[in-house]
């Protein structure tokens, strides 16, 4: 029974994997001061509400926060008597090559979702990921990582044009009904539906135009199929894309050590 850990700059996602299934998923606020036992507290409520009594032998855990790596592996060696794996690190073995510049971290989450894509979709592959940051990651005709684009995320340039200008509100993504907004929330609405629109597509124009080959472009994160919506950016949507890349990762290294 594997738990699968996904720690973002801003939620931290949990599931449990039973061999062919997640049978459980919850989220919470990723804070690096939360302690072992405040994770087990919270999991360990969650699991008994749902009714949920499983033994958990395995953990995986990815992590854009470095902070909360430590407090993550005292959780599970000391309620589950596992080392968890910790992708990008020591003893993590990727089913897949890095190809970047010498001496360049790949964020762990782009190494998953690449390691995902390929296994779902197969090599030459646009991977959107729609977190905090919108990151773009490129797989190669044999499933390598060789780079890719981070662009800010869709909430955090609203955020910052409503802390950097105080006359304008916080506001929702929404597609809105017209491009020219007739009222200021419109107009920002505007502003940063119809300018990812045009970011997505014309970045994956360009990632296609240098690869030099046909490209799947596959999109996983919340807002993506309010995008989509708009027109027929993306081949696939999956949601799950991150946690099936752990699964997998895991698999690898049971029978690789």
């Amino acid at each position: 029974m594997l738990l699968a850990i996904d720690c973002g700059n801003t939620n931290t996602v949990f599931s449990i994997w039973d061999g062919e299934r997640f049978i459980a998923t919850w989220r919470t606020s990723t804070e690096w001061q939360r302690t072992a036992d405040q994770y087990y507290v919270w999991l360990s409520t969650l699991m008994h509400f749902q009714k949920i009594d499983v033994n958990i032998t395995e953990v995986i855990v990815s992590s854009t926060v470095p902070r909360v790596v430590f407090n993550l592996r005292v959780f599970a060696d000391r309620y589950f008597n596992t080392r968890p794996i910790v992708v990008g690190k020591d003893g993590c073995v990727l089913p897949v090559d890095v190809r970047v510049d010498e001496g360049t971290a790949v964020g762990p989450d782009r190494l998953v979702n690449t390691v995902a894509g390929y296994n779902l979709y197969g090599g030459d592959l646009i991977v959107v990921d729609f977190g905090t940051a919108t990151t773009f990651d490129v797989v190669d005709t044999d499933g390598a990582y060789i780079g890719g684009v981070i662009a800010p995320g869709v909430n955090l340039s609203l955020e910052a044009l409503h802390q950097a200008a105080a006359a304008l509100p916080h506001v929702d993504i929404t597609k809105p009904q017209n491009v020219i907004g007739t009222n200021t929330v419109a107009c920002m609405q505007s502003g940063v539906f119809w300018g990812y629109i045009g970011l997505i597509k014309e970045i994956c124009a360009r990632i296609k135009a240098e690869h030099g080959r046909d490209m799947k472009v596959i999109s996983t994160g919340g807002l993506a199929p309010l995008f989509q919506q708009a027109e027929a950016l993306f081949d696939e949507f999956n949601d799950d894309l991150t946690m099936h890349g752990l699964v997998v990762i895991n698999e690898h290294n049971r029978k690789n050590i």
